[in-house]
């Protein structure tokens, strides 16, 4: 081969790929109906693998419950047996089909999960509506389960991170509220089976749950409709809003001391706009330039310049009544306090200086990026469109992300920056060595 051939044909390294613009994104129409039971069925198609996922959603998080402890204790029992099968019949059924099914509590809701194979979906669509409808827990299970809670929480209270982040929600939201309230051991073993089964009983209702069936379902979508339609609905109050306290942001860390530790954990941020605020998508934008990803001014100045720690980020925590901007690193003790200094200083920088072109190209250029990855399966399609659902957003939503992170300007996000970076609205906790 000639020289000159062979030299065209090598990739040049040293020169980047060309940036293509992301076309416009939209997902995929999902066909809803509300079911005899009241239950609302959102089917979002794809024939692509022959997998299915379907996901059954209750309004039984943290929010609902009337004793601390009690909606993850319940949503962890569903699994622990039921009127007519054993824990273990449960799991070997699973995993006798190559599924998977699993039941999850967050703040607002409560998800019970199954992974399958399309042609196993009508074989196991018993099975769940069993594990949802007529929960047993037994109570040898009961015990083992707040025994292993408690001593894993027990191990998790003496990792820093751990306890910076609940100081922090506390702080933010309030120790009285779903959003801040600490694990309490003593309330958690105070839980009783019965106390469970009426959560349940009253939380768990198919007359306001929430249905999303993905991936191959064309041919089973009746199937699963026929499944929920009928069984038990009865009424559920509607989620009331927590009650949060104004937190009161103090000029000084507040610092929850560690014996024995070297290292110290941060969190520092702020109540934040929800989701549906008209500058959502420019924050989000903003909020990356400074802690959302590897090439952050976090990054580069606590991480490469500094040295202080393997990695720092901000991000930002949506809920349904109460969304937050969290900062967070672990550095060593005595670097805590200077770790703070240089997180306000980036702060100020963007309150202070226009963000340059090529860099805001470069953060644009990472989130539609990341964000087209985001929606390469049905399952990922199905998680965006959740949100949409849950924390009631409008229909072009990411329509609207894409075109505003796209036509977003310096001057802009200065202006945001200067609302919402300001230092002094941030609530800071170190975690860590006493003398941190």
């Amino acid at each position: 081969m000639p020289t000159s051939s062979l030299s065209a044909s090598v990739l040049d390294r040293t020169i980047a790929p060309p940036v293509q613009p992301l076309a416009r994104v939209t997902l995929p129409d999902a066909a809803v109906r509300t079911l005899p039971s009241g239950a609302r069925l959102h089917v979002l198609a794809n024939d692509a693998q022959p997998v299915v996922r379907l996901q059954a959603v209750f309004r039984a998080g943290k929010l609902a419950e009337n004793r601390p402890g009690l909606a993850s204790l319940t949503a962890r029992m569903l699994l622990e047996g039921t009127t007519t099968r054993t824990a273990r019949q449960i799991a070997d059924e699973v995993a006798f089909y190559g599924a998977s099914l699993e039941c999850d509590s967050g703040f607002d809701r409560s998800t019970l999960t199954l992974y399958c194979l399309t042609r196993h979906l009508p074989t196991l669509l018993p099975l769940v509506i069993d594990v949802l409808s007529n929960p047993a827990f037994p109570a040898a299970e009961l015990e083992q389960l707040k025994t292993r809670t408690i001593q894993n929480v027990r191990v998790e209270r003496k990792k820093t991170s751990f306890l910076a982040s609940e100081r922090f929600n506390e702080l933010l939201f309030g120790a009285h509220t779903a959003y801040g309230r600490p694990f309490d051991a003593d309330g958690y073993q105070a839980l009783t089976a019965a106390e469970a089964q009426a959560f349940h009983q009253a939380m768990y209702s198919f007359g306001n749950a929430e249905i999303f069936l993905c991936g191959d379902v064309a041919a089973e979508q009746e199937l699963v409709a026929a499944a929920f339609g009928t069984a038990r609905a009865s009424e559920v109050p509607p989620a009331a809003a927590p009650v949060v306290d104004e937190p009161i942001i103090s000029t000084l860390p507040d610092r929850v001391a560690v014996a024995g530790s070297l290292q110290a954990s941060i969190r520092m941020g702020r109540h934040w706009p929800a989701p549906t605020h008209p500058d959502t998508h420019r924050l989000k934008l903003l909020v990356n330039v400074f802690g959302g990803y590897f090439g952050s001014r976090l990054m580069r100045n606590i991480r490469e310049d500094k040295g202080l720690t393997y990695g720092i980020y901000a991000s930002v925590a949506p809920r349904e009544f109460g969304t937050s901007l969290v900062i967070g690193t672990d550095v060593k003790g005595e670097s805590a306090d200077f770790a703070v200094s240089e997180i306000v200083l980036e702060l100020r920088r963007l309150q202070d200086e226009l963000i340059p072109e090529d860099e805001l190209e470069t953060v644009k250029n990472y989130i539609l990026g990341k964000f087209a990855n985001e929606l390469s399966t049905v399952f990922e399609q199905c998680d965006k469109y959740k949100s949409l659902v849950f924390l009631n957003l409008p229909a072009d939503y990411y329509t609207q992300f894409v075109q505003q992170i796209e036509t977003a300007d310096a001057q802009t996000l200065q202006a945001l920056a200067r609302a919402y970076f300001a230092p002094e609205a941030m609530q800071v906790v170190i975690a860590g060595p006493a003398g941190a």
